[in-house]
């Protein structure tokens, strides 16, 4: 589950230094569970992994610190942050009051190139989703992308970088939990998807929000569920 990454939302790639890279790719092996919560990162052998001075390492992994991804433990290092079940539920609170406050200010200001965004969106997920029905585990990848792709579009026409950009580092968090988890929501996940894509494209906020609180809600239940979080 680590060949790409599920939100991306850096510069382009003609922009980028080898430091934004190498966050990515370290950010990207935190959310897909490649580095496990409460690993140690070792920092010379994680400059051979990826390939960077440790200099450049470590500012890196303070920048993770900075979104609660990584732990600076002072002279000690650098550990994956831990994974609970508190977190989890903070996280899904956090969540829902940005995404739904989100939800009004973009459906006021939704315009015709906003709705196309969401039918777009919503056509990759839906088939990601199909696919991972009908058993293909290697969409998973796919459906991580698609997912915040879908409801990155809903709130798209929020008009507020600032909303846009910790609601994505929150969902990020928030999705760790659910690759950790290692298993699809099923069906209840997709008729979500479908119910709110409908609601959106009617510009109904109140019907929208409630879905994306059942939505987090039963994301939470999920997680739990799995037993892999402690």
């Amino acid at each position: 589950m680590r060949s790409e990454k599920p939100v991306p939302k850096m510069a382009s790639e003609a922009s980028e230094t080898i430091s934004d890279v190498v966050f990515r790719q370290v950010r990207q092996d935190i959310i897909s569970g490649v580095l496990a919560p409460g690993t140690r990162i070792k920092l010379e052998q994680a400059r051979e992994h990826y390939s960077i001075s440790v200099s450049s390492l470590r500012e890196i992994l303070s920048r993770l610190a900075m979104e609660n991804l990584v732990l600076a433990e002072g002279q000690r290092g650098f550990e994956v942050s831990p994974a609970s079940i508190k977190e989890l539920e903070e996280l899904a609170d956090l969540r829902t009051v940005l995404e739904t406050h989100a939800i009004g200010l973009s459906f006021a200001a939704g315009n015709l190139e906003w709705e196309g965004r969401i039918v777009a969106a919503h056509h990759k997920l839906a088939a990601a989703e199909r696919k991972l029905l009908a058993g293909d585990a290697s969409r998973t990848v796919d459906w991580v992308r698609y997912d915040w792709e879908f409801h990155q579009a809903i709130v798209s026409a929020c008009n507020s970088a600032t909303l846009m950009a910790t609601l994505s580092s929150v969902f990020d968090r928030f999705l760790r939990y659910h690759m950790l988890a290692q298993s699809f929501r099923g069906q209840a996940v997709v008729d979500d998807h479908k119910l709110l894509f409908e609601l959106a494209l009617k510009r109904d906020v109140e019907g929208a929000r409630a879905v994306i609180r059942r939505h987090v809600q039963s994301g939470v239940a999920h997680v739990l569920k799995s037993g892999r979080i402690g």
